[in-house]
């Protein structure tokens, strides 16, 4: 499902510019890996800018998908 969903959101980022801050947390971890290089900055700022509010599920999300991101 997971999966599913990102690759939806990865299809509507490719189509329209994304004003990241609309995401869910959830929404913008779940999309690691699939954002445009050029949109990957505001991409990026957002994310970070969320860090200090995520519960542990989203920590422990955050960090599974930036370890992939990273390979």
């Amino acid at each position: 499902m997971k999966i599913i969903i990102a690759f939806l959101l990865a299809c509507t980022i490719s189509f329209a510019k994304t004003d990241y801050s609309e995401m869910s947390t959830q929404e913008l971890i779940a999309i690691m890996g699939y954002v445009k290089k050029s949109e990957q900055n505001k991409f990026n700022n957002e994310l970070r800018s969320r860090i200090p509010t995520m519960n542990e599920k989203e920590k422990k999300e955050y960090l599974k998908n930036k370890k992939k991101q990273n390979k």
